[in-house]
């Protein structure tokens, strides 16, 4: 099979990474991809949100499978195109692709399906929002209804903090127009659980958890990231509590999708803080993690390429997935100054070293050769340093010893990776 893999970041790496070991590929290409990428792929200078210039190239190249990493490429419609096109895409249509486009919308499926969520409200102008916030007190979240990389979730432990997230958002339009529409919602108190499931629009399999760390300092301090670090399996999630999410969450909105006319096909990845009343959703997202999806390609023991068909095809049904039985964490380097103004060009030296620490694999994620072909970053999160291990301590233990080896004054990264489970 030829394949084409959408994206260019850390959770592509690892997509790419994990499709490479198949026995049906016979030729696997990038667009746009990176440096680490480019080892084991072929890649094609062509912007993951082209979609006109993806599916040309598709089809220019007689791909048989396309695999759509990022969330705005699916938004934008890019599995509608490669049906149009005659081209077998991984990923859910944009009607469906909302989910993640909108946060209101995701609230709206979850409570036409009944699953369990945080109570909420929707605002188009900032007086309303401001009322709101001062009736419901702290601590209280503001959200942008949009895309916006992750970064548009402000958790206000103060009203002072909630009236300024709303003024960033709505007036100072921080994230575009994402922030134009904002959801303020009850702020739920628990563990935060990343938990994925593969779906063919009908039927749902479980593809395993993680749990990440999003703010940007240790011991989950600083303002919100795309995520340093994550690790699997997550402990606290046990097998009766997936069954509960895959039953309360992930099975009706499956089905509610469906009666739309907007049937998911792809992976679903629920955000769920677990509860003393039980697993509520925070969030639906209509893609893999990153960097969730690292740790979790570390511990997958079956052929990835076959189950991506078998949700292109409503083949998923008694599906089987198996795991190693092993630990895999995910330690983020990231450039100075992420998640604001990150610094870019700087090089990176010392990878080939950190590699051979055992049970280490390196995940590009924003890097770029310069004029000269050295290797430096070209983004705020730049490199995911994933180990696995007999134990997470162990994983731990081998990622951060290759970290000690990367020669880049200039990046950083949190020393506390899995400390929730360690």
């Amino acid at each position: 099979m030829k394949v084409l893999v959408v994206g260019g970041g850390g959770r592509e790496h690892a997509l790419c990474w994990a499709i490479a070991a198949s026995p049906l590929l016979t030729r696997l290409i990038c667009a746009p991809g990176n440096p680490g990428i480019a080892e084991i792929a072929e890649c094609f200078d062509v912007g993951a949100e082209d979609v006109a210039g993806i599916v040309a190239l598709a089809k220019a190249e007689a791909i048989d499978l396309v695999v759509v990493g990022p969330e705005a490429s699916l938004t934008l419609g890019m599995a509608d195109a490669c049906a149009a096109a005659g081209l077998l895409c991984f990923g859910p249509r944009q009607e469906a692709a909302r989910l993640e486009g909108s946060k209101s919308f995701f609230k709206e499926i979850a409570n036409a399906a009944g699953a369990p969520t945080a109570a909420h409200a929707r605002f188009t102008e900032v007086g309303p929002a401001r009322a709101y916030i001062r009736a419901q007190g702290a601590p209280i979240v503001v959200k942008a209804d949009g895309l916006a990389a992750g970064k548009g979730v402000v958790v206000a432990a103060t009203m002072q903090e909630a009236q300024e997230a709303v003024t960033e958002m709505m007036e100072n339009r921080i994230h575009g127009d994402a922030g134009s529409v904002v959801v303020i919602e009850e702020c739920l108190v628990g563990e935060e659980i990343s938990f994925f499931a593969l779906c063919d629009g009908t039927h749902a399999i479980p593809l395993g958890a993680a749990q990440d760390h999003k703010r940007v300092g240790d011991g989950d301090t600083g303002p919100n990231t795309g995520g340093m670090g994550a690790y699997s399996p997550a402990p606290a999630f046990t097998e009766a509590l997936q069954a509960e999410v895959m039953a309360t969450c992930v099975t009706p909105v499956l089905a509610e999708l469906a009666r739309r006319g907007a049937p998911f096909q792809g992976v679903l990845f629920a955000g769920v803080m677990l509860t003393a009343e039980g697993p509520k959703l925070l969030e639906f997202n209509v893609r893999f993690g990153d960097p969730e999806c690292q740790a979790l390609m570390l511990r997958l023991r079956s052929d990835l390429l076959p189950a991506l068909l078998a949700a292109c095809q409503g083949e998923l049904k008694d599906f089987d997935l198996r795991w190693e039985k092993l630990a895999s964490i995910v330690v983020v380097m990231a450039a100075r100054g992420y998640p604001l103004s990150p610094l870019r060009g700087t090089e990176i030296r010392g990878l080939e070293a950190a590699a051979q620490v055992p049970g280490v694999q390196i995940f590009h994620a924003g890097t770029s050769l310069d004029e000269d072909g050295r290797l430096v970053a070209n983004g705020g999160r730049v490199l995911g340093i994933g180990a696995t291990g007999a134990t997470l301590a162990e994983a731990r233990e081998a990622a951060y010893a290759a970290i000690a080896k990367v020669d880049w004054p200039e990046g950083f990264c949190r020393s506390d990776i899995g400390w929730r489970a360690l």
